[in-house]
């Protein structure tokens, strides 16, 4: 079962959540020289990202890549990559290295390939995935209503990357599947406010996507809340 992490507020929230992963972070390039880590976009991990980015980590070591992106150019608002490296990807962190999640084809199932072999160079397991959470109970780009959400979900699955065409949001997408997330180190879901509270709450009743990862006991995830 997933543990919570409650906190009063979102800044106390940011700060216990970063020193956390840079903890875990720091264990993993002990242990086997190197360390990884998926992140997520969105605005709720913004003031994290801050944070984690003045950890002293010996960052060179540590390799950075996200969940999912949304198939837009890296200079779009909607972009995640360009999230990361405005507020991750400074100071101390800048030196760590990123593994893009976006190319330059059209269609994102055209790139499968490609990004295939991006996660080749990254040290796999993740040493932890930080995931949010939308209000509908989507998680990575597991949108409900979604075709592809059958093959994302399928712990089963050889495949590590897959491709989403939400039918309630806009933007094709590029996402981890469940494999790969529920292989990491530490799975963290990283949520704010009493709404998304309320969703979790009711997210194996209504079989959110979500729910793919807080009611399963092969990895539980902690989840980190503030109000």
């Amino acid at each position: 079962m997933s543990k919570l992490h409650e906190f009063t507020s979102r800044q106390a929230l940011d700060q216990a959540l970063a020193s956390h992963i840079a903890q875990l972070l720091s264990a993993d390039i002990n242990r086997r020289g190197t360390a990884s880590l998926a992140v997520s976009g969105g605005s709720t991990p913004v003031g994290m990202f801050a944070r984690l980015a003045q950890e002293p980590l010996d960052w060179n070591r540590v390799y950075i890549t996200l969940v999912d992106e949304r198939w837009v150019d890296i200079g779009s608002d909607d972009s995640n990559e360009r999230l990361v490296r405005q507020n991750l990807l400074q100071g101390p962190a800048a030196s760590a290295h990123f593994v893009s999640m976006k190319t330059q084809h059209e269609d994102a199932d055209e790139a499968l390939a490609e990004l295939n072999a991006r996660l080749d160079n990254i040290p796999l397991p993740f040493s932890c995935v930080v995931l949010g959470m939308g209000n509908d109970g989507h998680t990575a780009s597991w949108f409900p209503q979604a075709g592809d959400l059958e093959a994302l979900l399928d712990p089963e699955s050889e495949q590590r990357l897959g491709t989403c065409q939400p039918v309630t949001a806009p933007h094709q997408r590029i996402t981890l599947t469940v494999r790969v997330v529920l292989a990491a180190g530490k799975i963290i879901l990283h949520i704010t406010g009493q709404g998304k509270r309320a969703v979790l709450a009711e997210a194996a009743q209504k079989h959110y996507p979500i729910a793919a990862i807080t009611t399963q006991d092969e990895n539980p995830a902690s989840i980190w809340w503030s109000p």
